[in-house]
């Protein structure tokens, strides 16, 4: 219940000044404005336990997203505030860690997460760091590779992703970068690249207002 009363902690606080209010307990570390024209706040709370961290993510019409992940970058639990539903993370055949990715270059996982509102979900795939480097604002990031698969209850496929995303080791979190991700009767890509980071005490820090890619329609992008 602790966890559940968090996030609607960070979904019910007030945006003061156009800054996005921490809840309480809770200090953050970082802001990161993104060409996907959202905004995203990194921050961590007195109950965490053993690196955990979470994160805010804000667009156009305001708070989108609120997530809290493991040291290892697992997804222990996702509020999608569009969507309107939170998945909790219930087991794993294979999972998720960032020490074997960094001290590996790869590395597989195989999990299954548990929703209220759509169920049992299974997610099957990988992250590879690709050997290049990229700095960015300043700061140094690893280039990663994916391949990810949406399995339902009954071991349907649902949905399937590709796509480059970004490391940062000190930080133990997976940024966005470019993605693509398809359906039976779709297909989108969306880049999360990042612009900007930005760090307390500086301009823009905890900003609710997006800067970048605001308006813009997506173009197709090419996954290799």
């Amino acid at each position: 219940m602790k966890r559940i009363a968090l996030i609607a902690a960070c979904l019910a606080a007030p945006a003061t000044a156009q800054e996005f209010s921490l809840p309480v307990g809770c200090e953050g570390y970082l802001t990161i404005q993104s060409k996907s024209c959202t905004v995203s706040h990194y921050f961590r709370c007195d109950e965490d336990q053993n690196g955990e961290q979470r994160r805010a993510t804000m667009d156009e019409d305001g708070l989108s997203y609120v997530g809290r992940i493991s040291s290892e970058a697992e997804w222990l639990e996702s509020y999608h505030l569009r969507s309107g539903h939170t998945e909790r993370l219930s087991g794993a055949n294979d999972t998720m860690s960032m020490s074997e990715l960094l001290s590996n270059e790869i590395d597989s996982w195989d999990f299954q997460t548990e929703s209220r509102e759509i169920g049992t979900s299974q997610y099957v795939g990988y992250d590879r760091l690709t050997g290049e480097t990229v700095e960015i604002d300043g700061v140094l990031l690893m280039r990663t590779e994916y391949e990810l698969t949406a399995f339902d209850a009954a071991g349907n496929e649902m949905w399937k992703s590709q796509g480059r995303e970004f490391v940062h080791p000190e930080w133990r979190m997976f940024i966005g970068g470019l993605s693509s991700y398809i359906t039976s009767d779709d297909q989108f890509d969306s880049d999360d690249t990042p612009v900007e980071f930005i760090f307390p005490g500086e301009a823009g820090y905890l900003s609710v207002n997006p800067k970048f890619g605001c308006g813009l329609q997506m173009s197709s992008l090419e996954i290799d």
